[in-house]
């Protein structure tokens, strides 16, 4: 499969200072970006969920796929580069070549969550934190809203 990096050469890059925030939970959306180089901190109701420095990591997916506003504050750890992809719905739409590989990227953070929830329910059997790992993964399961009913 043709990598992300690839699939958006001629998109546009942005250069982000160090500390500089690239996305801010609760506004717009809509925008995807991909990590060329530098590092990201991805916060999200004041707690740290992730820090990406890998080069091609997709970051302002679920805002686009989802529809909502940004879901977390995204600032660059360290100068940071990004290709940006401006309305991306519009180009997912046309390109479905692009649509597949960030589809594919998105399952695959589900599954290594999944995996790794998985883990941790048996490292935790019998433990009170056994309840809270069962509730979390049946929340990855469940339909989206207003896909299971007809």
């Amino acid at each position: 499969m043709t990598s992300l990096l690839a699939l958006t050469a001629s998109r546009p890059t942005r250069t982000l200072a160090d500390n500089e925030v690239l996305l801010v939970q609760g506004e717009g959306g809509g925008d995807l970006f991909i990590l060329l180089s530098g590092k990201l901190v991805v916060v999200r109701d004041g707690v740290t969920i992730a820090t990406i420095a890998q080069p091609g990591t997709l970051v302002g997916e679920l805002s686009v796929l989802l529809g909502i506003r940004n879901s977390a504050t995204v600032r660059a750890e360290r100068e940071t580069k990004v290709r940006v992809i401006r309305d991306a719905n519009k180009l997912l739409e046309s390109e479905p070549g692009l649509a597949r590989r960030v589809a594919a990227l998105v399952a695959g953070r589900l599954d290594a969550t999944s995996a790794l929830l998985v883990e941790l329910a048996k490292q935790n059997k019998g433990k009170s934190e056994q309840g809270i790992l069962t509730r979390i993964l049946s929340t990855l399961y469940s339909p989206a809203p207003g896909e299971g009913e007809k």
